[in-house]
């Protein structure tokens, strides 16, 4: 798309949403607004009329909602949909419909003065129109892997760590659903997502998985068989605890350049002080270069880390970072990922 501007499609019923969207788009000269649809059946026609390389859509619609932009687009013209979401956090169509195609979801502006220094539609838009939609067609539903793996009685290692922001939620879900019932270790994931989401993406995740899937708290001693993940509240850490010399999760108000509640940096920085050559770090598709630091500390105590590839990442940013600066000792596909860190214990 070099040299030509990134055609974009709104949809919303709110007028007075449509307005502020578009003045958010029209600050960037490399996106141009080519039309604006009230409901989502109008949206679709538009879609197929205007042909735009990005959609904007609202979820909540009382009739032909983001869902329905989703299924039917994915459908007829697969193309990168970016959601607007002002759902309850204990809604979960938003992870119905990133499951189904769409490219990622962001909140709907809620302090307008603010839009101009921490949203990020802007970056999100671009990076949706660079992205491989085949990637985005192919989601499916993970599917459990019900069987149990024969283990050598020591482990080589003793903690799963795991990183992820745009795209995350799908690769997660593939990713825990497909490891072994029986695994013996804790894997503890730091996903980028706006804190009241975390909460129905761990309850969904704990629904699907033969795990126990939980948001970590404070204090908590870290337990095998478990999948913790980060609120997003403040920066998780793991700590030895002094007493007991067992792991367990604090947090720190440290603020981190690349990204803050939950920082992956953050997360993995600490567990490779904490465990050393004992872990395994994994970073995910995702915007930006968060976590990448983090996994080479890893790497240089001794843990073994992977990258996801290319190929099967939504937005190819944290990982490709991570692999320029040397952190990565591996690159997997998405579909691979699980296997291969069975291969590794």
């Amino acid at each position: 798309m070099a040299g030509s501007k990134i055609r974009t499609l709104l949809f919303d019923d709110s007028a007075f949403m449509r307005k502020v969207i578009s003045d958010i788009v029209s600050t960037d000269e490399s996106i141009e607004l080519v039309g604006t649809a009230v409901n989502g059946r109008q949206c679709v026609k538009m879609a197929e009329e205007l042909r735009p390389d990005v959609v904007i859509t609202d979820m909540i619609m009382p009739d032909f909602d983001g869902m329905f932009v989703v299924n039917s687009l994915m459908e007829k013209k697969p193309l990168p949909i970016i959601l607007l979401s002002s759902l309850e956090k204990t809604d979960s169509r938003i992870f119905d419909a990133l499951q189904h195609g769409a490219f990622e979801f962001i909140d709907k502006p809620t302090n307008i003065d603010q839009l101009a220094v921490d949203y990020r539609l802007l970056e999100l838009i671009k990076q949706a129109s660079r992205t491989d939609i085949t990637v985005l067609k192919a989601r499916q539903l993970a599917k459990k892997n019900n069987n149990d793996h024969t283990f050598a009685e020591l482990l080589q290692y003793e903690i799963i760590v795991i990183g992820a922001s745009t795209g995350g939620p799908g690769a997660l879900e593939f990713i825990i659903q497909n490891l072994p019932a029986n695994l013996k270790l804790p894997v503890v994931i730091a996903q980028h997502m706006p804190p009241r989401f975390l909460e129905t993406f761990t309850d969904r995740m704990n629904e699907q998985s033969h795990f126990t899937v939980k948001l970590a708290s404070k204090g908590e001693t870290i337990k095998n068989e478990m999948v913790y993940i980060a609120p997003g509240e403040s920066n998780l850490r793991i700590e030895r605890n002094i007493a007991t010399g067992k792991s367990m999760f604090t947090f720190t108000e440290k603020k981190y350049s690349e990204f803050n509640s939950p920082s992956i940096d953050c997360l993995f920085e600490s567990v490779a002080d904490t465990y050393g050559k004992s872990a395994i770090g994994v970073i995910l598709t995702g915007m930006g270069k968060d976590g990448a630091v983090g996994l080479k500390k890893i790497k240089d105590k001794g843990g073994y880390t992977i990258g996801q590839d290319e190929k099967s990442s939504i937005v190819y940013g944290m990982p490709k970072v991570a692999y320029e600066i040397g952190a990565v000792t591996q690159v997997v596909n998405l579909k691979q990922i699980p296997g291969f860190i069975i291969s590794c214990l």
